[in-house]
């Protein structure tokens, strides 16, 4: 993320402390927490799919909890796109959608298409299990987030699905929807997933439809996430957006704060999260990477730009796909280990695959953006 320093003067009524802390969020070219919040949270991802909760004696509900990793990356990946749209604007005058694009593909695609063919190829020609073959055109089509059955160690890539339907249509939103317009039609878009869930447009005919081997439905708050980290980008882009969360999120210990509170709503929240607790976990998500962005060097930022978490985090796209090869091998190969062994030598082994993706396969096309 590139920005050059920000020259206009403050905005008429706002404190020059807040004008100030606007200049520095707008010149600053990468945001020093977020690799260590995306360590924190693809870890989290690590743990739910392992079998250490599960092995628990009535283990407290936020145990089981780790997936809510994937959606902070909803609300990481919303505002980061977002900010980087508009600051290619405010450069530029507008955001290139050909520039856009081509970087997203360059991203997402290569290690994602050669992981989808890696465990197909497994899956249907060397175990036989043909029966799969159906589903491979949707994995590649990024609608896997509406498939009623997956391959075995695909299951998560619904969340990419989601993530790439949004980096196709919200770009296009946000150049044709008047900038005025833009948050009010935000606010509409989460209210109506929001009410979706919830069964509100059941009564007037809206159910899921079933179209063979998918089902054009919201099963959980997926998309919700991922635009309110876009409509914090857009809040915060704004010099009395900004003013406004200053008081509130940019105080040097506001970080653990905010956190403490996620952790808190998390563990209180009722079983099922779907509908107004899923919200409300979201919104606190928000509210922690306020935190984190609105004041760069902040309390958090010597844990969470600590070298190894940082680059855990940097790789942890490539973490994510990988991990559930890693888990299938540990527990074939290593069977009779501990939970929480299995959780350690799985991670471990995630992590290295992941790396070397990204020193072999990914560093390949970044040389193309």
């Amino acid at each position: 993320m590139t920005e050059d320093a920000l020259q206009a003067p403050p905005a008429p009524g706002l404190a020059q402390g807040s004008a100030e802390a606007f200049a520095a969020y707008r010149a600053t070219q990468r945001f020093s927490c977020l690799d260590g919040l995306r360590f924190v949270f693809i870890m989290a991802v690590l743990w739910h799919h392992a079998p250490v909760h599960t092995a628990l004696a009535d283990p407290a509900l936020i145990w089981g909890r780790g997936f809510l990793g994937v959606d902070f990356f909803f609300v990481l990946s919303g505002f980061l796109i977002t900010t980087l749209l508009l600051r290619e604007e405010t450069r530029k005058g507008r955001f290139s959608l050909r520039g856009f694009y081509w970087r997203r593909l360059l991203r997402i695609v290569p290690v994602y298409f050669f992981v989808v063919t890696l465990v197909a190829t497994y899956y249907i020609w060397v175990k036989g299990e043909t029966q799969h073959a159906a589903l491979l055109p949707f994995y590649y089509l990024f609608l896997s987030n509406f498939l009623v059955s997956d391959i075995p160690l695909l299951s998560p890539t619904w969340s990419l699905a989601v993530e790439e339907q949004y980096y196709l249509l919200w770009p296009l939103l946000l150049l044709l929807v008047p900038r005025r317009w833009i948050l009010p039609v935000l606010g509409v878009l989460i209210a109506v997933n929001v009410a979706g869930i919830l069964g509100v447009f059941a009564p007037l005919g809206l159910v899921p439809v079933e179209m063979g081997m998918l089902r054009l439905a919201l099963p959980n708050a997926t998309y919700a996430p991922i635009l309110i980290g876009s409509a914090v980008a857009l809040v915060l882009h704004d010099r009395r957006g900004f003013a406004r969360a200053w008081p509130a999120l940019g105080a040097r210990a506001a970080p653990p704060l905010a956190f403490a509170v996620l952790v808190a709503i998390i563990a209180l929240a009722p079983p099922d999260l779907r509908g107004w607790p899923n919200l409300v976990i979201h919104l606190a998500m928000a509210a922690c990477l306020v935190t984190l962005v609105i004041r760069d060097r902040n309390v958090m930022t010597p844990l969470l730009a600590l070298r190894p978490l940082a680059r855990i985090g940097e790789i942890s796209y490539g973490l994510y796909l990988y991990h559930l090869i890693a888990l299938a091998i540990v527990m074939k190969v290593l069977p009779d280990l501990s939970p929480t062994a299995v959780f350690a030598a799985y991670s471990l082994l995630a992590i290295m695959i992941a790396e070397l993706s990204d020193r072999t396969l990914e560093r390949f096309f970044r040389r193309f953006r």
